[in-house]
């Protein structure tokens, strides 16, 4: 039987989300010297539908939502304490009861090319074979090289990086935030987010508990990262107004300066064409008004029916 006050946080049972995982335990622990005690702090992980849809379409089944259900549902049984996320994996909505109760310092939100030597996605070889399984980066990919071909690229960093290995594609891009927590080393080259814009919250981690758990609430709250706590609720609030899925390509980024908030985000063509792209600047306070208002004027430019074709 677990001690009273034994801390259960829940995470996905991937390598990366299990490095996440243990970068909140840790910071808990630097925080609340009783967390670095043996057994204080249990490590839960949990199956979730898109472990088990691992060689599917997401966007058939629902979407990067089931890589969070049966977390959310383990924190609403009273399973764990809190659940450890991949930000850009959230829904733009919770469930009701559940809270995101801190946002940890967000790793480097650029994206990694990796194969071919390429230092750039104009290097690429004419008519190269991209394997991604994301919306996101395919339409970003053919506005700039419409000569490329995909082939679906699904699991984890390894299992991708291991397709590459095997000469299933010429390139991949991944996250530059999951190669760094994972510790993988170069080769791979970051590319700028002029050049590739990222999925929103891209390299944030975000701790959910019960709404009613104060305790949970409290010590995640202790170790959030104001900086990021800002740039993420613009991020979500652009995601909330413009109602952006996992079938939707849209990136997007805020970054803080001098007290302001730089918030862009972008939406194009499942097939690369039509990007449209807005950027508003604002004090920080407003974060969550000025993603919201890049969202709105986003979907309005697009007009209905833009992601249909």
């Amino acid at each position: 039987m677990r001690a009273a006050t034994t801390l259960r946080i829940g995470t996905r049972g991937s390598p990366l989300a299990l490095a996440q995982a243990h970068e909140t335990r840790d910071r808990l622990a630097a925080r609340f010297p009783d967390l670095a005690e043996p057994g204080a702090v249990e490590i839960v992980s949990i199956q979730t539908a898109g472990d088990r849809l691992a060689h599917a379409d997401l966007s058939g089944y629902g979407g990067k939502g089931l890589f969070v259900k049966e977390i959310e549902e383990a924190l609403l049984s009273h399973t764990i304490d809190v659940a450890v996320h991949s930000m850009k994996d959230m829904a733009s909505r919770l469930p009701p009861g559940l809270t995101i109760a801190a946002v940890l310092p967000r790793e480097d939100s650029r994206e990694a090319l990796l194969g071919n030597g390429a230092k750039r996605i104009a290097d690429l070889p004419s008519g190269a074979t991209v394997g991604t399984s994301s919306v996101r980066r395919r339409a970003l990919l053919l506005n700039r090289r419409p000569d490329l071909s995909f082939i679906a690229f699904r699991g984890n960093v390894g299992t991708r990086m291991r397709k590459l290995a095997n000469g299933e594609a010429t390139a991949t891009v991944l996250a530059l935030a999951g190669l760094k927590r994972l510790g993988v080393a170069p080769p791979f080259v970051a590319l700028e987010i002029d050049e590739m814009p990222p999925a929103l919250c891209q390299g944030a981690i975000g701790l959910e508990c019960r709404e009613n758990d104060h305790r949970a609430r409290e010590m995640a709250a202790r170790i959030a990262d104001p900086a990021t706590t800002t740039c993420i609720a613009a991020e979500r609030a652009l995601l909330t107004a413009i109602g952006g899925s996992c079938a939707m390509p849209l990136a997007g980024f805020a970054q803080l300066r001098d007290g302001y908030v730089c918030v862009r985000g972008l939406v194009l063509r499942p097939n690369g064409t039509d990007l449209i792209e807005v950027n508003q600047n604002g004090p920080s306070a407003l974060a969550s008004s000025l993603g919201r208002a890049v969202g709105e004027e986003l979907r309005g430019r697009a007009g209905p029916g833009f992601f249909e074709s």
